[in-house]
């Protein structure tokens, strides 16, 4: 265990040298990339000095055992030893985890797309409660949302709602565990009969690709703009602000209706062909990864079901583990932080098996 902390330490020293770098601190980029891996090297450091202190005490009590024949200070020296056995064991088990290579794009933000599945209106519906929870969530976090494009659904809700979040956490790290497809079961507005329907919305969510991420060669994109569709003053439905991006290569497609200005829903729109063409390369690689090692938690597979809203029994289970809370108002008011806490602990408990490291 020292010798993996002491390999640590010495990256931890390293990047502490090179963000102090002239170079290093114009380069805004690679600045911030190293100055994350600072932060997150520094949680190890701390428990690495805890750690060496704790077998240190260790050590010493082992000492006055083999040598002290007063009964009292025998009783302290074992207790001690004792005490510090225990910690040892606990603060080993959190080093472990921390030692995990973290996802490099779990402190990403995110686009998230929500699309009404099978159900009709109640579906849209569905996806507006969704857009709804998401939001919630995120203002929790003093996260930012902001609207990208969306299609409206003829009883309300959304037929398709993409938007953005963006925050100084791991905005990916955490909402990653919402993609796949989501059901209801509850009395629709629309049922007179007061019969129990079931409806569906998928959930995807990409983790937002920098300019770095994904060189797009804008030769291969095809640029078409139109009018903006549904309420926001005068300019909609009068100019070209609407614009739509088509990647030829792939033949996939980004638009953005949300900003008045045509430039700013062109950035928009970018983003979201950017992500969507590094999700195409990112689930390449869970393809790859999914053969070697089967997982519970983040299969990739965005028509998985995952999670299921009963409103008549107040319950909500997330298939993936098994884990029934009879909390929904809370949860559909955007209190998902526990659900997500518990897919994170199987997530590294998970990484932590299939992990080539030997503690």
């Amino acid at each position: 265990m020292l010798d993996k902390l002491n390999i640590v330490q010495q990256r931890y020293n390293e990047v502490s040298d090179l963000i102090i770098q002239p170079d290093i601190i114009t380069d805004q980029k690679r600045y911030i990339k190293l100055n994350k891996e600072y932060k997150d090297l520094g949680h190890l450091i701390e428990k690495k000095k805890k750690y060496e202190s704790l077998i240190s005490n260790k050590e010493e009590a082992e000492e006055i055992i083999k040598i002290e024949d007063d009964k009292e200070m025998l009783e302290m020296a074992n207790q001690e030893l004792k005490d510090s056995n225990e910690k040892i064991k606990s603060i080993e088990e959190e080093i472990k985890f921390l030692l995990i290579p973290k996802d490099p794009d779990d402190s990403k933000n995110v686009v998230v797309e929500l699309r009404a599945g099978t159900g009709g209106d109640e579906a849209s519906i569905f996806a507006g409660d969704l857009f709804r929870m998401y939001t919630k969530y995120c203002e929790g976090r003093n996260w930012k949302v902001s609207l990208v494009d969306a299609s409206p659904g003829t009883a309300g809700g959304y037929k398709e709602i993409i938007f953005e979040v963006s925050g100084n956490d791991e905005v990916y790290g955490l909402l990653k565990f919402e993609s796949g497809v989501h059901r209801v079961q509850r009395v629709p507005q629309t049922e007179t009969q007061g019969r129990v329907h079931t409806s569906a919305a998928t959930v995807m969510v990409l983790p937002e690709a920098e300019e770095f991420d994904v060189e797009i060669n804008m030769n291969d994109v095809r640029i078409d703009y139109f009018c903006s569709s549904g309420p926001g003053g005068q300019s909609v439905n009068t100019t070209y602000s609407a614009v739509r991006l088509t990647h030829t290569p792939t033949g996939i497609v980004a638009q953005c209706q949300d900003q008045k200005s045509q430039h700013k829903n062109k950035d928009k729109a970018l983003k979201v062909l950017r992500s969507r063409l590094y999700e195409l390369e990112l689930n390449k690689k869970l393809e790859e990864d999914s053969l070697k090692r089967n997982s519970m938690v983040s299969s990739g597979d965005r028509s998985a079901k995952i999670r299921t809203y009963n409103y008549p029994q107040g319950r909500v289970t997330d298939h993936r583990i098994g884990l029934t809370l009879y909390d929904l108002q809370n949860i559909v008011n955007g209190d998902i932080q526990k659900i997500i806490d518990e897919l994170k602990i199987v997530q590294n408990n998970e990484l932590l098996k299939n992990s080539e490291e030997v503690f």
